[in-house]
């Protein structure tokens, strides 16, 4: 079976603030090098390691997000929010610009997928995902042959 869906635009916003989330997930060990930093305070009390600790971290969250807002100005940054169709299949994903022009993508490049309230997210990288929201589906069938190919595959449970 092929599922094709509706056209569909990745907005920046959502792509900002999936890529983000993804980085934190990943990264969940900087909290321990915070905590690690703070608990300076009980070697020599002062109010200057939780200042130092959250400038850092608001440093670090701010590096990461104009990472990922860097790549919604970029020209090469373009191609992630061009409006594709999509052709699921338990070979490969094709996304589309047009019906002659496609990408496939096998399914040994994704590294990892999420099954969200409304939306599925497969991610290729770091910063490289393919968002498809419940809505571009057309039938409640196609979803869930979706899902089988993702549990079929082992990306979720």
């Amino acid at each position: 079976m092929i599922v094709k869906t509706k056209n569909y635009r990745l907005e920046k916003k959502v792509y900002i603030r999936t890529a983000f989330k993804n980085v934190l997930k990943q990264q969940w060990w900087v909290g321990l090098i915070v905590l690690a930093v703070a608990s300076g305070y009980f070697w020599l009390p002062s109010w200057w390691w939780f200042f130092g600790v959250f400038l850092g971290l608001g440093l670090y969250l701010l590096f990461w997000w104009i990472q990922f807002y860097g790549v919604t100005q970029l020209e090469q940054g373009k191609m992630l929010f061009e409006r594709f169709s999509y052709e699921i299949s338990s070979q490969q994903i094709v996304m589309k610009l047009n019906p002659r022009e496609g990408m496939p993508m096998k399914w040994d490049q994704i590294k990892r997928a999420k099954i969200g309230k409304d939306f599925f997210v497969l991610y290729v990288s770091k910063a490289q995902f393919i968002y498809l929201p419940f809505k571009i589906f057309n039938t409640d069938n196609e979803r869930k042959f979706v899902t089988s190919i993702l549990k079929t595959k082992g990306f979720v449970k």
